[in-house]
This record gives C-alpha cells, sequence and structure tokens, in this order.
C-alpha cells in the first residue's frame, strides 16, 4: 500500500477515488512516563518516553487508516494528514493521534 502526504503516487495515474479514510489511536500517558519527562524537561533534552508514545500512536493510527483503505480496495492513500492532540481528562492525560487520506486506485 502507498502511503503519502501528496495529492499523488509518483509515477502512477489516480484513476478512482474511493473516498476519505481515517485511524485514530488514543493512548494514555503512564505516569510514571509523566514524572521523568518532567525531570527530563528540568534538565534538557528529549523525552524518550514521549516520543515512543508519540511513534506507537502514529503508528497504530496510520495501520488503522491503511486497512481502511484495503478493505476498500484501494492501492495508495494519497493526501494524508497527521494531527496530534494532548487531551486532559479526569483520568488523567491522554494522547490522540488522527491519520486522515484519501483511498484511491491507481494505474
Amino acid at each position: 500500500m502507498i502511503v503519502t502526504t501528496t495529492d499523488s503516487a509518483p509515477g502512477r495515474e489516480v484513476y478512482e477515488s474511493l473516498g476519505v479514510v481515517a485511524g485514530e489511536a488514543i493512548l494514555g500517558v503512564n505516569i510514571f512516563r509523566d514524572l521523568f519527562a518532567g525531570i527530563r524537561d528540568i534538565i534538557g533534552g528529549r523525552s524518550g518516553g514521549y516520543q515512543k508514545a508519540l511513534r506507537e500512536a502514529r503508528d497504530h493510527a496510520m495501520h488503522d487508516m491503511e486497512e481502511e483503505a484495503m478493505r476498500l480496495g484501494a492501492d495508495a492513500v494519497i493526501g494524508v494528514d497527521i494531527d496530534y492532540e494532548a487531551v486532559d481528562t479526569q483520568k488523567g492525560a491522554m494522547l490522540l493521534v488522527s491519520c486522515n487520506g484519501t483511498a484511491v486506485k491507481l494505474r
């Protein structure tokens, strides 16, 4: 499956649009990860725990989007947009990642 942020797939022609497909992932942010990220922010550097959580959430969302496109019989998903959002709830922080694009058939 070709997945691209551009409006076409290089060297291929889009001949049918199958509609918008999406994938979402919501992950709870672990309290220990929060604690160590806070310490890391105080002393400087990158927060490996948050980076890993973002990567995992993005991978899950992309996978779900690709599965939806495959169910439609798509060859590619073009125009992909990835959005990240931190959501505070009464039970703690959540990380939301959503991926959206257009499922298409190619020649």
